[in-house]
């Protein structure tokens, strides 16, 4: 029943913890070569994580259009995940478009039980 609560919040901390992860430790190239591109980029995908999370929030905690909020933050997240997906397939890191795959079809599933209403 809470299955899109618990995904949308437990996506939304992963995504904040990678991309803090991964600048922290210089491994963001990008911001060498195209700047205003990877910081575009970076700032949809924290957006996408905190809309997540207080959506997830806000389905668990049964608030008034909490399921409306929520299908906007997976379409936010079915984005990042197809844009990220195309970038992982380019560099032939097979195991992150697998990865990206996996993520695509829970939010399918996580969509197909919000417009059900059975969160």
């Amino acid at each position: 029943m809470n299955f899109v609560s618990y995904y949308s919040m437990s996506v939304g901390v992963l995504m904040l913890a990678q991309w803090l992860f991964f600048i922290l430790s210089g491994n963001v190239v990008e911001f060498a070569t195209t700047p205003i591109e990877i910081s575009i980029h970076i700032s949809i995908e924290i957006l996408t994580a905190i809309a997540l999370l207080i959506t997830g929030y806000r389905l668990l905690k049964r608030r008034k259009n909490a399921i409306k909020w929520n299908l906007l933050a997976q379409g936010m997240l079915i984005y990042t995940v197809v844009n990220s997906s195309g970038y992982f397939a380019q560099l032939a890191q097979w195991p992150f478009v697998v990865m990206f795959a996996v993520l695509l079809i829970l939010s399918l599933v996580s969509v197909k039980r919000l417009m059900e209403g059975g969160v």
